[in-house]
């Protein structure tokens, strides 16, 4: 296990930039070589990676896997973190959400007020509006931090709320009749999500599992519900 979990690693960390020899791959995971390509071709059934040549490459959707994989088999989530790119991170909750029958959006921008405001990933799926911001932070961090990033996240999603609709903003819950928006903060912490000030913590590999259960927490967590009375109901 600790032979895979190595290599899973060192692909990781040489794909970074693009394309990897095998050979530099086998050499920074100190594996024998036989083993190398024995786990190499078996990335390759699972999706994780393809060979072209000498080298070999793995796109966003293939690193995420090698990720996942790699924290399955007890790879340190600070290393995985530092190996993995900030977009590649914040896929990881789109997919979630994609998964689970979401329109997913990026880096959503939007003025209210006097403010800018951005959000990370925003999945739609009415009624819900689900808002998650990613943070990197890996280890315990003070009560006063907690605190300000679950307050400024719920700032951001009341925000959005208060700008819909708005024909700058595509987003699909734009043409609804209500919504409830739900901000959630994405963590690379282990262990099952937890609730701070009501706004869910969720740690990237639970966040399946909560997006899937999401309905099911919504009388428990920080939820903003909106009604667009100047919208004609499409239920």
């Amino acid at each position: 296990m600790s032979v895979e979990r190595n290599l899973l690693i060192s692909v990781l960390k040489l794909t970074k930039e693009g394309a990897a020899l095998t050979n530099d791959v086998n050499i920074d995971a100190h594996i024998p070589s036989e083993a190398c390509l024995m786990l190499l071709q078996k990335m390759q059934n699972e999706n994780f990676i393809y060979f072209k040549g000498e080298t070999i490459e793995a796109d966003s959707d293939g690193r995420l896997k090698i990720a996942i994989k790699a924290a399955q088999l007890g790879a340190d989530l600070q290393r995985i973190s530092d190996l993995l790119r900030w977009q590649e991170f914040e896929e990881i909750a789109a997919e979630a959400l994609r998964i689970n029958g979401y329109t997913v959006y990026h880096n959503v921008r939007f003025k209210h007020g006097n403010r800018r405001y951005e959000i990370d990933v925003i999945g739609c799926r009415k009624p819900l509006v689900v808002c998650i911001d990613c943070k990197r932070w890996q280890h315990a961090i003070a009560a006063s931090a907690l605190r300000k990033i679950v307050e400024e996240q719920f700032q951001r999603t009341q925000a959005l709320a208060d700008s819909i609709p708005n024909p700058k903003l595509q987003l699909e819950c734009g043409k609804w009749d209500r919504a409830k928006f739900v901000p959630a903060v994405l963590s690379l912490m282990q262990g099952a999500y937890k609730f701070y000030h009501e706004v869910p913590i969720v740690p990237v590999m639970s966040l399946q599992d909560f997006i899937g259960q999401l309905p099911l927490y919504l009388d428990n967590v920080k939820v903003y519900s909106k009604k667009f009375s100047t919208l004609t109901s499409n239920l």
